[in-house]
């Protein structure tokens, strides 16, 4: 897994020099108004009343009108983000690559987890009270049901087909009698009720339902864990105006930070969504999910059996852990490189 806290330095360094050296200047066409988009991974009026005092603070300080945007899955965000039906938004790592790639959408803040240890993890749940173990589902057979989370989704498809199914040359359409897709909470109502045997979802859900319903999340039990995936990323077009992405990047990087009453008021209002305060962040942040994404595919070719594929998989991982390699080389040299302020 990349070092995340060495490529988070070199992106606050650089976006503290482009702070320093590049003045934005308010256009004439600047917009009043944002649409911020949000994964509704639970009913959107719950979501909406997580969300309220967090949009609230943020009109308040950037002068914006904010209105949320709710979509059951990343397809959605990505594509309303592409045709600018949402200027910024909270996305998953994998919908963040999406945005980035194909909706004109850049990373400039990530969230953190409000415990101050960053990462959260995929899971496989099964029912409290279910004799299954990992060997048992990864056994095949096609005697069980099984959960997978949206298709863009980081924990709840990429990091266990990258980390656990693919591995162990495991097709979850072959194994498994069959295979849902839905979003996290859907998966979990459906494991808990009986429905599936076993599905995927991440820790920092199950943590908001321990905190929100107990009751519910004593129904299931963790069978599997992944290795530590990286935060979230906050996504924006690249095309907002200047003087607007200003607004919305001091909010982000000042909302929850310092003392007395009013930040501790804020960092509750985050630590109800499970988010720290947000750190700065570029599209570097998605380093991770680029290497685990060109690792799956690599596993892909490998258990096709195909060279040509092969090759060509382990020259893409190839290239991106050399990109890794030299930011974080560049990393470790910017704190002495870098002026005094």
């Amino acid at each position: 897994m990349i070092r995340r806290t060495a490529l988070m330095g070199l992106a606050a360094l650089s976006l503290a020099l482009t702070g320093c050296n590049q003045a934005e200047k308010p256009a004439a066409n600047a917009p009043n108004e944002i649409n911020f988009s949000i994964l509704s991974t639970e009913n959107s009026q719950n979501q909406e009343q997580l969300w309220k005092p967090f949009l609230a603070d943020m009109e308040k300080q950037t002068g914006l009108k904010v209105k949320p945007f709710f979509a059951s899955n990343y397809t959605s965000l990505v594509e309303a983000m592409k045709f600018n039906q949402v200027q910024v938004g909270w996305f998953s790592n994998q919908s963040g690559l999406e945005a980035v790639r194909r909706g004109g959408g850049q990373v400039f803040v990530r969230s953190s987890d409000p415990s101050g240890v960053d990462g959260y993890h995929s899971v496989i749940i099964v029912k409290a009270d279910s004799p299954l173990t990992l060997d048992d589902i990864t056994a095949c057979g096609k005697k069980l049901t099984f959960g997978l989370g949206d298709a863009k989704s980081t924990s709840g498809t990429l990091a266990p087909m990258t980390y656990l199914f693919l591995p162990k040359g495991i097709d979850p359409q072959k194994c498994f009698k069959t295979v849902r897709s839905a979003n996290h909470e859907a998966n979990l109502m459906s494991v808990a009720n009986g429905v599936l045997d076993a599905a995927t979802n991440n820790s920092t859900q199950l943590k908001l339902l321990k905190a929100s319903r107990p009751e519910l999340a004593a129904k299931v039990k963790v069978v599997w864990t992944s290795p530590t995936l990286p935060e979230d990323p906050i996504v924006w077009r690249k095309d907002l105006d200047p003087a607007t992405k200003e607004k919305v990047r001091s909010f982000f990087l000042t909302y929850g930070t310092g003392t007395g009453p009013e930040a501790e008021r804020q960092r509750a209002v985050l630590a109800k969504l499970s988010f720290g305060v947000f750190k700065p962040a570029d599209d570097s942040h998605l380093l991770p999910v680029r290497e685990m994404e060109a690792t799956e595919v690599l596993l892909e070719a490998r258990n096709s059996g195909d060279a040509a594929a092969v090759a060509k998989a382990e020259k893409a991982l190839a290239d991106i852990i050399r990109e890794r390699a030299a930011l974080e080389a560049k990393t470790a040299q910017a704190p002495a490189d870098a002026p005094a302020r």
